[in-house]
């Protein structure tokens, strides 16, 4: 049974979604207004894990996640740079759906625009006016909160300690509008200003609040009540508890029976050693596409699912060569079942694959009750681990027979598999090493095998087919050179009973 920690009740609660099979699920996208930053990447990679791994369990998943593409920033944006509102959104769009594919992040099935559902947040506020939650004010629309009882009770804040809050902003000349009733309303609808995006409306020229696109597009798309809503959790207050409220209020029904928040990212400071949290302000803001010319994606999505989704993530080069040294070691196990079943041979099977496959067996069953516990990716990985671990110790200096190859096929496979659900690609790591071989082992190739070829990876081959030889006429001086040369370039050779096994760190 998934269990799931619901910031509305504040404990773990057992999923049942609404449909059998089926899974509902609305995650807050971006304000397209600029580049998005790793904290922004944090939580989409989150509930990207949420939905694979739902997937995985075998439910159909609906995701939804809008685009918010007209808001204060963006026109601020535009003004900043001399062109139209729709033009910077249209930019950061791209942008932002690039990074998602950047980092392995899944398109969702519906990506509405807020700017193409304003029909929707029309018939939505006039619903709440004409129920008495809301009003017009020279033609902004408001929601009256102190018309919702439940208000406050998602993000666990008491209304009355939220009006002396705005007394003494008041007091302190940082007053709300005058045209609103109460100072904790909100706006659903905005009356046009002079040079910005607006919409004819039964109160005049306007456009959205942002939190009316939310209730709008996920009732739209996916119904009342839906089964899960997440997003960071400084959404939680007040986007989510204002997206709740108009809600419920408008359609007297359930909203969202789950919501999900991610932990905020927190940044190592370099002078005090002490980790704070992420802000333009502090000097430490970090955008995704600066950090993924220096990061690989995979590298990144690691450092993210070795922490809990609630917990606060620290990023620091610690964490980040962490994360790298937890991908190599699973690499590693990969790329030796690849060369020992590529040089299996016809000989009696050295393992008892019966005892090997019900650790296998084992392994997925303890992965699915870590990541049934409120999606433990972190316990998820120290099942994986412990089976990767165990596997090499199997698998020692042994020779893989004929025989066990599909077998150990099958294990790559199977960590492959899990290394999917969170989304960190593995397996593709030979290819990308032999990639990146330095042209400095061509030159080596030619001077200690006689190389007269092109390309890093078959001058590898040939130093390694020389060293052979090299051994086996026991012309030790050269063997070493070989070994010397090639750990200089950063090549670890292994010597095995089926030859020599090479790998590389860079």
């Amino acid at each position: 049974m998934i269990r799931i920690y619901n910031t509305a009740s504040r404990a773990k609660e057992d999923f049942h979604s609404h449909v059998l099979g089926k899974v509902s699920m609305y995650v807050c996208g971006p304000t397209v207004y600029n580049y998005i930053h790793i904290g922004n990447a944090r939580t989409f990679i989150v509930f990207d894990v949420v939905r694979r791994y739902l997937q995985w369990r075998g439910f159909d998943v609906t995701f939804v996640q809008n685009i918010t593409d007209v808001d204060d920033k963006i026109i601020n944006k535009a003004n900043e740079d001399g062109r139209s509102a729709s033009d910077v959104a249209a930019e950061y769009t791209e942008a932002f759906i690039e990074d998602m594919h950047a980092i392995g992040v899944k398109d969702p099935d519906v990506r509405p625009m807020a700017t193409e559902e304003i029909p929707e947040m029309i018939a939505l506020v006039q619903t709440l006016i004409d129920g008495g939650h809301a009003y017009e004010s020279e033609g902004d629309v408001y929601f009256s909160v102190r018309s919702f009882p439940e208000y406050g009770a998602l993000s666990g804040r008491d209304v009355d300690e939220m009006e002396s809050g705005h007394r003494e902003l008041r007091a302190a000349g940082q007053g709300t509008e005058e045209r609103k009733r109460d100072p904790l309303d909100f706006a659903l609808w905005k009356a046009a200003k002079p040079g910005e995006p607006a919409w004819d409306s039964p109160w005049g020229q306007g456009r959205p609040g942002w939190h009316i696109e939310c209730s709008a597009m996920s009732r739209k798309y996916l119904g009342l009540p839906f089964d899960i809503h997440g997003g960071g959790s400084d959404l939680c207050f007040p986007h989510h508890e204002n997206e709740l409220a108009q809600s419920v209020a408008a359609y007297n029904e359930g909203f969202a029976d789950y919501w999900m928040h991610s932990g905020m990212l927190q940044i190592r400071n370099d002078d005090t050693g002490e980790t704070e949290k992420m802000s333009k302000s502090l000097g430490n803001f970090l955008v995704l596409r600066d950090v993924l010319r220096d990061v690989p994606a995979r590298v990144l999505r690691m450092l993210c699912v070795q922490t809990h989704y609630r917990s606060p993530m620290e990023y620091s080069p610690e964490r980040l060569e962490e994360a790298a040294a937890a991908l190599e070691r699973i690499d590693n196990l990969i790329a030796r079942i690849d060369w020992a079943c590529e040089n299996a041979q016809d000989i009696p099977s050295p393992f008892d694959t019966h005892a090997l496959g019900n650790m296998v067996r084992n392994t997925r069953s303890d992965f699915v009750v870590a990541m049934d516990d409120d999606f433990n990716t972190a316990g998820g990985l120290g099942v994986l681990f412990g089976f990767v671990n165990a596997m090499n110790a199997e698998l020692g200096d042994k020779t893989i027979a004929d025989a066990d190859a599909p077998f150990f096929k099958e294990v790559r496979a199977f960590v492959v598999e899990l290394m999917d659900v969170l989304g960190v690609e593995v397996g593709a790591a030979a290819a990308d090493a032999a990639a990146a071989y330095p042209p400095e082992v061509i030159e080596l190739a030619r001077d200690l095998a006689g190389f007269d070829g092109d390309g890093a990876e078959p001058a590898l081959d040939a130093l390694l087919a020389a060293r052979a030889d090299a051994r086996a006429s026991k012309d030790f001086a050269l063997a070493d050179a070989v070994r010397d040369g090639l750990s200089a370039l950063g090549f670890t050779i292994e010597d095995t009973p089926q030859g020599a096994r090479v790998s590389f760190s860079g």
